[in-house]
């Protein structure tokens, strides 16, 4: 009982200490990858803006040939 006890304490505290190790490691970050993500998105959303409103005025110029 008393080895079963003292191998989950260890395998606990181990466990514990991988975390705080890994706090203490510094990520960076390249600003450019950032910056180029940033630009993308706008291109993405500009191009979304404009379809949207070529299919909406579309819509609305075959309605109004339909009508009348």
């Amino acid at each position: 009982m008393k080895n079963t006890f003292s191998s989950i304490k260890k395998h606990l505290i181990l466990k514990y200490n991988l975390k705080d190790e890994n706090l203490y490691n510094k990520k960076s970050t390249n600003i450019n990858i950032l910056l180029n993500r940033v630009r993308q998105d706008q291109r993405k959303e500009s191009r979304k803006k404009i379809l949207f409103t070529a299919a909406t005025s579309l819509g609305v110029v075959l309605f109004g040939i339909l009508v009348f």
